[in-house]
């Protein structure tokens, strides 16, 4: 690995930790795309998935008491579901695909809300949660949009739904680590990974960003969040499709 991708991919573990800490899901967006870019999609399902897992865990730590441990006990369940599935498919998807994927997902935030019945606060609706956005995750390396639609028709608090989406990302991101990770064990392609030093240096450089993004948070109004999260994540959708049309175009 180069010099200037180790220094990249350090200095976006502590940017989209930070997104991640005020908006609930923008990091982990830019953080596939960005992770894409330098490295191989398996490899960078695996970093994603160690880097977020960090992430995600210290952030629901920090929030602990905002957590609706009811609705992340559910998604749990769900998401071994569709771990296991996943994992008997083994299937890794093309660059080209994962950026069209990772383009399409944020078009789930301006469905109509009137078109969307999803609740993560009703008890089949958290589980049904838990085999979706972990299916997604596990096929497009992100799903935070589709996790949000989950979110949007609930009475909670911005701290309650960042805490609690934090929480439930700990086994979507676990489930990616390990369902890859036993992937590229099986395939010895283990030398695609990051050198240990870089997840040294990137996991504390993480937890600071989620701090940090924390702070920002607690300045934020609710009606602000939801509506910078919808531009923000709409953005980065826009420029991932951009990215899959020119690789496609240029592909063999």
């Amino acid at each position: 690995m180069s010099a200037f991708a180790a220094l990249f991919i350090t200095v976006l573990a502590f940017v989209t930790a930070t997104l991640s800490g005020v908006f609930g899901m923008a990091g982990g967006l830019v953080l596939m795309g960005g992770l894409a870019l330098v490295l191989p999609v398996s490899a960078a399902f695996v970093t994603h998935g160690l880097l977020q897992l960090v992430a995600n865990g210290w952030r629901a730590i920090l929030h602990r008491q905002h957590v609706n441990w009811p609705i992340v006990a559910l998604y749990a369940v769900g998401s071994l579901i569709a771990g296991t599935a996943i994992s008997l498919i083994a299937l890794t998807p093309s660059k080209p695909g994962l950026f069209l994927f990772m383009g399409l997902l944020p078009a789930l935030l301006w469905l109509p809300q009137d078109w969307i019945k999803l609740d993560a606060a009703k008890p089949p609706q958290a589980l049904l949660s838990g085999i979706m956005v972990t299916g997604v995750n596990l096929t497009a390396g992100v799903a935070g949009p589709l996790l949000d639609i989950f979110f949007v028709r609930t009475a909670l608090t911005r701290h309650v739904i960042v805490a609690t989406k934090a929480a439930t990302q700990v086994f979507a991101h676990l489930a990616k680590v390990v369902v890859y990770g036993g992937l590229m064990l099986r395939t010895h392609d283990g030398a695609a990974m990051p050198p240990l030093w870089l997840f040294a240096a990137a996991i504390p450089l993480s937890m600071l960003g989620t701090v940090v993004g924390g702070r920002i948070l607690d300045r934020m109004t609710d009606i602000n969040f939801k509506r910078y999260t919808r531009l923000i994540v709409t953005a980065v959708g826009i420029l991932y499709l951009i990215q899959a049309g020119q690789l496609f175009l240029t592909a063999p």
